[in-house]
């Protein structure tokens, strides 16, 4: 069965951190890529950073050098750090593979809100 869990998020003013976790189950997350998504209000979802299996990781621009992504092979986890936040951070975010299948099953995700 697939399965995705997110947690980590809150309520954060600007230039405080976050650390997301999603727990994957092995059928999505073994010997694949993973990635972190976020949807603003009104908008789509975008991409925001992504791991290979073998730990080669990828960011969006707008969130280079504030976020780090990794992942733990062992327990089917991945993780974003995310440091010095704005105000534009601010959206629900998902982890799922890198990039999603089209038929690709999304979790509840965890809400990121960032404060001026």
């Amino acid at each position: 069965q697939e399965q995705l869990v997110e947690s980590g998020g809150g309520l954060v003013q600007a230039g405080g951190s976050l650390r997301l976790s999603c727990a994957a189950s092995g059928r999505i997350f073994s010997g694949n890529a993973m990635g972190w998504y976020r949807q603003a209000p009104g908008k789509q979802r975008e991409w925001v950073a992504g791991i290979t299996s073998v730990e080669i990781s990828r960011y969006a621009d707008s969130v280079k050098g504030r976020f780090t992504v990794s992942r733990d092979n062992a327990n089917y986890m991945v993780y974003l750090q995310m440091n010095n936040l704005k105000p534009e951070d601010t959206g629900v975010y998902y982890c799922n593979a890198w990039p999603p299948t089209r038929q690709a099953t999304w979790g509840q995700g965890t809400q990121v809100t960032v404060s001026s």
